[in-house]
């Protein structure tokens, strides 16, 4: 068992000033895998100070030498990628081969792609009689998830230093292992002291007085939509910026000119990468009702090809669950779908065939017939379960695909990307792939409605964290 007993703050690894531990399980198999030090209002308050104090310096380093120390993490973070993508599986579940990928090569690429965007980032510019110059806004509290842990802290960190910001990073306690390994490989970088800061605590303790500490300019938070409205709430009292990446319940519009044996099948993996725990999963296909029968069989035969075991084996594709409340969660909407009288196609609550019993496991679920005001087709359940919602014509499937507090992405499948894109469009969304189409790291990422505020990655996630001040000179004298 793991035991990490110290926070990272001010350049060095220090004890908290609690006594309490927070307990880290493996989902595989519910044993316990780590302890981290429970923190309190006492260490952020040490953290924020330390940030306080190093934000002067290092907001006026030059942004070449800020790129330098952004490219040596990309390099200690691809030297040790077998490492973390081994921590993160077996801190959150995802299947091994997935998060070498995805857990570690997202996170490295972004801190890449910050060090090469300093080269040209327009930090000034020219507007008639004034100079309009793009600094740094200050002291950021980084608050992240569990589900995609090294990639949501990248996005914050590695922006907000390339933009002069100094940090204090608060990772879920569920999944805090990998931040730990990025404080050592800052450290080794030899980014200055008190220019990152980790503490690990719980978020109504730790990340309540980040968030409301007066030296904390701005809190960037990924999270349930519940937990942004707390965070938001209590940064008002300071008029802190805050930036927030939350919940979704994306819809997949899947036209009826299509290719529905390529697009169901790609709908179910989107919905089903990293076992649902994703917040731009693709939650909800919509079908046209003339063509269900034909998208449900489909749907079926993809969910059932899914292997779901221990993510450390050969060939499984479907891991476990983060956490035990999780699971919990997600079987009881499997539970309310079918009291609501949705159709089970596949999967349901109870334990997947074949794997360890006390793991975090639920069978990839797939929902037919679902009315488009249930309660699995408007919440966020985050597992592996996709409902088939049919619809009468184009028009009926944006007005369903709009039909939720959420915003955050969707898909459109066609014959054509641009009859994808004229419904696509129409969607009140902050991402949409229109017929499968890729992540991209340098497009703007976040939502709209409760899906919360602001963007990241690629310049839009650097101007997040800068602030624009105008000096204006006199016009020189004519003639």
């Amino acid at each position: 068992m793991e035991q990490r007993t110290q926070f990272y703050i001010d350049g060095q690894w220090v004890s908290p000033a609690g006594q309490g531990t927070i307990e880290v399980f493996s989902p595989t198999d519910g044993a316990l895998l780590a302890t981290v030090p429970q923190g309190n209002a006492a260490d952020a308050d040490k953290a924020v100070t330390a940030a306080r104090g190093a934000f002067d310096a290092w907001s006026v380093t030059p942004a070449a030498e800020r790129a330098a120390y952004l490219k040596k993490i990309q390099e200690s973070l691809k030297a040790r990628a077998d490492e973390i993508a081994k921590t993160i599986t077996l801190e959150m579940g995802m299947p091994y081969k997935f998060s070498q990928r995805i857990q570690v090569g997202s996170p490295t690429a972004s801190f890449g792609m910050y060090s090469k965007m300093l080269a040209d980032f327009p930090f000034e510019e020219k507007v008639g009689n004034s100079k309009v110059v793009r600094e740094a806004v200050g002291v950021v509290a980084a608050i992240t998830p569990w589900n995609y842990p090294l990639h949501q802290i990248a996005a914050k960190v590695a922006a907000a230093l390339a933009a002069g910001c100094t940090v204090v990073l608060k990772p879920s306690e569920v999944a805090p292992l990998n931040a730990f390994l990025l404080a050592e490989i800052i450290h080794a970088a030899g980014v200055p002291a008190g220019v990152f800061n980790l503490i690990t605590g719980y978020g109504p303790v730790v990340g309540e007085a980040m968030v409301t500490h007066r030296e904390v300019d701005m809190v960037s938070f990924t999270g349930s939509t519940r937990a942004g409205t707390r965070v938001s709430e209590l940064a008002s009292a300071t008029v802190k910026r805050v930036a927030l990446e939350l919940g979704g319940k994306s819809a997949a519009i899947i036209l009826d000119d299509a290719d529905f044996n390529v697009a169901v099948k790609g709908v179910v993996g989107n919905c089903y990468l990293n076992s649902g725990q994703t917040c731009t999963a693709h939650t909800r296909m919509l079908v046209p009702a003339t063509r269900y029968a034909e998208a449900a069989k489909l749907a079926v035969e993809a969910a059932q090809a899914y292997r779901v075991g221990d993510p450390m084996a050969e060939g499984v594709t479907l891991g476990p669950l983060a956490s035990k409340m999780q699971q919990d969660r997600v079987r009881d909407y499997i539970g309310k779908g079918i009291a609501e009288g949705c159709e089970l196609l596949t999967g349901g609550a109870d334990l997947p065939e074949g794997v360890n019993p006390d793991g975090y496991y639920v069978k990839p679920t797939i929902f037919g017939k679902v009315k488009p005001d249930s309660s699995i087709a408007q919440e966020e359940i985050f597992g592996p379960v996709l409902s088939i919602i049919s619809y009468a014509d184009e028009e009926d499937a944006v007005s369903i695909a709009n039909g939720t507090v959420y915003g955050l992405a969707g898909g459109v499948w066609s014959a054509t990307d641009e009859h994808a894109e004229q419904v696509a469009r129409r969607m009140r969304t902050g991402q949409v792939e229109i017929n499968g189409g890729t992540f991209n790291m340098y497009a703007p990422f976040g939502g709209y409605k409760q899906s919360g505020n602001g963007r990241e990655l690629g310049k839009y996630g650097l101007e997040d964290f800068l602030e624009f001040k105008a000096m204006q000179f006199r016009p020189a004298p004519k003639g």
